[in-house]
C-alpha cells in the first residue's frame, strides 16, 4: 500500500512546519510500501514557498504542487490528480500528527477491507483540538474533540478510486466551510462505509482567542453561510437541513442564547477581554460562538432568501 498524504495550504507556515516535520517522523510497518505528502500551496502570500524550497532536503516526503488561489477543494482535487498512492490521506496543514498515524490508518484499512471483501470504506481519525503551540501533541483529549461529522478532511484515508468514483471536491466551494461534508454526503449515498480509527491522532491547532481575531470569526460565519447554502441546494435534505443548521429549531436556540442578539460580539467583549486576561481564553471562545452561531444562522436565512 503507497499512501499519498494530500494538504492543502494557505498562509499557515509557523504550523505547517511542525505539521511536515511530524510526517517525517512516521514508524512505518505493514501494509505501508511506502508514502510521499503531496503539499498543495493555495496562492499563499506569506513565506511559505521560499521556506519549502530552503527546506526541502530536509523533508525528503515532500512533493510541493502550486496554485494560484482557489481554496481548499480544488487544492485537494489538485493534489489527488497529481498523487502517485493508491490510497489518499487528508488533513490539514494546522494539524500535527502522532508517528504512528499512517500505520494506523493503513492496518485499519487493510483489516475492513478483508472483512467486507471489497474497498468501500473510509478510515476515520481523531483530532485532538489544541492551543498549545509549542507541544501541540501533549493536549489531552476532551469531550468538545468528538465530532459526528460524516467525513471531515482533517483527518480520513480512502482509496484512490473510490474517491474517484464519489467525484472529488465541488470545486463551487471556494470559500470557507462544507466541501468536505459535501462530498461524505455523496459518499454515503454511495454506501461508502465509515471506519472509525481513534488510534490515528492528529492535533489540531487553533491559536488562543485574541479580541483582534473576532472580524475574522465573523468573515468566516459569513462565508460559512455562503458555502452552507451550496451545499444544500446540492443536497436538499432534511439531514443537510440539520448539518449546516437551516432549521426553525436552530434560529429558536441562537436566538433564546443570545437573548435575541443581546449577547453579540461587542457585549460580550469586556467579559472576553476579562476571561482572556485570566488565562481563560478557550472558555471567552465557547462564549463567543453563542453569537457567531446566530450571526451565521441569520446570514445563511439570508443566503436563502436572496435565492429564492
Amino acid at each position: 500500500m503507497f499512501l499519498s498524504v494530500v494538504i492543502p495550504t494557505y498562509n499557515r507556515l509557523p504550523i505547517l512546519q511542525k505539521c511536515l516535520q511530524a510526517l517525517e517522523d512516521q514508524h512505518l510497518a505493514s501494509p505501508i510500501t511506502g508514502y510521499e505528502v503531496v503539499l498543495v500551496d493555495d496562492g499563499s502570500t506569506d513565506a511559505t514557498v521560499a521556506w519549502l524550497h530552503e527546506h526541502g532536503a530536509e523533508l525528503p516526503h515532500l512533493r510541493l504542487i502550486q496554485q494560484e488561489h482557489g481554496g481548499p477543494a480544488e487544492g485537494r482535487n489538485r493534489g489527488v490528480s497529481q498523487a502517485r498512492g493508491d490510497v489518499i490521506v487528508f488533513i490539514d496543514s494546522d494539524l500535527v500528527v502522532t508517528p504512528s498515524f499512517l500505520r494506523c490508518h493503513a492496518q485499519a484499512l487493510e483489516r475492513r477491507w478483508r472483512q467486507r471483501g471489497h474497498r468501500r470504506c473510509f478510515t476515520y481519525g481523531a483530532v485532538v483540538n489544541t492551543a498549545r503551540f509549542d507541544d501541540p501533541t501533549s493536549e489531552p483529549h476532551k469531550l468538545q474533540d468528538l465530532s459526528f461529522a460524516y467525513f471531515a478532511t482533517g483527518n480520513v484515508a480512502i482509496d484512490r478510486q473510490v474517491l474517484e468514483q464519489a467525484g472529488l471536491f465541488d470545486t463551487r466551494f471556494r470559500l470557507y466551510g462544507w466541501e468536505d461534508l459535501e462530498l461524505g454526503e455523496r459518499l454515503r449515498q454511495l454506501g461508502v462505509e465509515l471506519v472509525r480509527c481513534p488510534e490515528a491522532v492528529g492535533y489540531h491547532w487553533h491559536p488562543a482567542l485574541r479580541l483582534e481575531q473576532i472580524p475574522d470569526l465573523i468573515r468566516v460565519e459569513r462565508e460559512r453561510a455562503k458555502m452552507g447554502w451550496v451545499f444544500y441546494l446540492k443536497h436538499p435534505t432534511r439531514r443537510v437541513r440539520f448539518i449546516i443548521q437551516y432549521t426553525w429549531l436552530h434560529q429558536l436556540l441562537w436566538e433564546l442564547l443570545t437573548l435575541g442578539g443581546l449577547l453579540n460580539e461587542n457585549s460580550l467583549r469586556p467579559l472576553l477581554a476579562w476571561l482572556i486576561r485570566k488565562g481563560h481564553p478557550g472558555l471567552a471562545m465557547e462564549l463567543l460562538r453563542l453569537p457567531l452561531n446566530r450571526l451565521g444562522v441569520r446570514a445563511l436565512h439570508a443566503e436563502a432568501r436572496n435565492t429564492i
